[in-house]
């Protein structure tokens, strides 16, 4: 599975479960709502700093959002 897409399930499915919208996301990690939004598609390659500050803003570990999921052929 190509990375940037499974980042971005995993993100849409951790900003849900949160209960957060994307610009709640964007606005504790200090990300713009676009590039938030490109990263839900799959349309973003973020950089490891990135993906911390989002998982900062979501309250989970870096590592959820770049676990493969049973969609994917992981675990």
């Amino acid at each position: 599975m190509d990375m940037r897409k499974l980042v971005g399930r995993n993100f849409a499915r951790l900003r849900a479960a949160a209960g957060l919208t994307q610009e709640q996301v964007a606005d504790r990690a200090d990300i713009s709502q676009q590039y938030i939004s490109g990263l839900e598609r799959g349309q973003r390659n973020p950089s490891v700093e990135t993906l911390y500050k989002v998982a900062q803003a979501l309250g989970v570990s870096h590592v959820d959002l770049v676990n493969p999921d049973d969609e994917s052929g992981g675990r």
